[in-house]
């Protein structure tokens, strides 16, 4: 029995093109590339975002759609703000209101780092810690104003403790995700090698846990403002939170704009700068973005 190749048994090939040529292979070198993800954004890139809002808002305002009552354009919180640095006030207030956030971001962010690792690399930690962090993690902070007046008073020290449990949750649970999410075979290698515990520690849980220790940071940084929002509205006589406060009951729409762009504002900075620790930190990964 003669066995025909597939040419012999087909015949000539031609048949499938139209004009009676055969069609052509496609070249890979012929067809472009098609970039699979998305490339980086060039410097201030995020911004376009922002951008486009105060656009529409300042259209919004100049045509009347938007009430000057309601909201001031931002053109007006513009000279209202200027107003407000010439006289001293907005500089006063901005400075009390970092004091706060920043010294509650400090402490809460080693505390949270702090947990993270006893929870991740110790039984006894992960069942004394772990539990009441995912405990705290589904009661809302403000919910704890109350008995935080009752134990701590209404000053300087409430704030900041509550500053404090609003920055540490973030940190701790993508820390200790990170730490627990590290590869066993990392583990593995440390013991063939002979790492002590501390060794281990250094070289292989603290840079495991870095990616999402970061990403914890990025959380507690916008958290920390977010929380000092409505704290400085509690019995405060400075801070941005009372300057917007004051305002509401005057109307003055202009005032509570500004002190909303000085919390973006330093949102997006401390942001900013974690996402330059970052990938100062990890430049060696290759990833997405990168």
């Amino acid at each position: 029995m003669t066995i025909l190749s597939p040419h012999e048994f087909y015949g000539d090939p031609a048949w499938l093109g139209f004009s009676g040529k055969a069609l052509p292979e496609p070249s890979t070198a012929e067809r472009p590339a098609r970039p699979l993800t998305p490339r980086r954004l060039g410097p201030g890139g995020h911004l376009f975002g922002p951008a486009l809002v105060l656009a529409i808002w300042e259209l919004a305002s100049l045509t009347g759609l938007l009430s000057p009552r309601l909201l001031a354009a931002p053109s007006t919180a513009v000279v209202t703000g200027y107003d407000l640095m010439v006289d001293g006030v907005l500089q006063q207030h901005f400075l009390a209101s970092a004091e706060r956030a920043y010294l509650g971001l400090a402490i809460g962010v080693a505390l949270g780092l702090v947990l993270a690792l006893v929870a991740g690399l110790t039984r006894l930690g992960e069942a004394t810690i772990d539990g009441l962090v995912q405990i705290k993690r589904a009661i809302p902070t403000l919910a704890l104003i109350p008995l935080a007046i009752l134990w701590l008073g209404i000053g300087e020290t409430m704030k900041i403790a509550l500053i404090v449990t609003s920055v540490l949750v973030p940190v701790y649970i993508n820390t200790h995700a990170a730490l627990r999410g590290i590869d066993l075979r990392y583990v593995e290698l440390a013991r063939t090698v002979g790492l002590s515990r501390a060794q281990f520690i250094r070289r292989v849980a603290l840079p495991g846990a870095l990616p999402g220790f970061f990403t914890g940071l990025r959380l507690a940084v916008t958290m920390c403002w977010t929380a000092l929002v409505v704290l400085e509205q509690i019995n405060t006589t400075e801070g941005i939170g009372y300057l917007m406060n004051r305002a509401r009951d005057y109307g003055q729409t202009d005032v509570i704009v500004v002190g909303l762009v000085v919390y973006a504002v330093l949102g997006l900075v401390s942001d900013s700068a974690v996402r330059w620790w970052e990938r100062r930190t990890l430049a060696y990964r290759k990833v997405i973005g990168s």
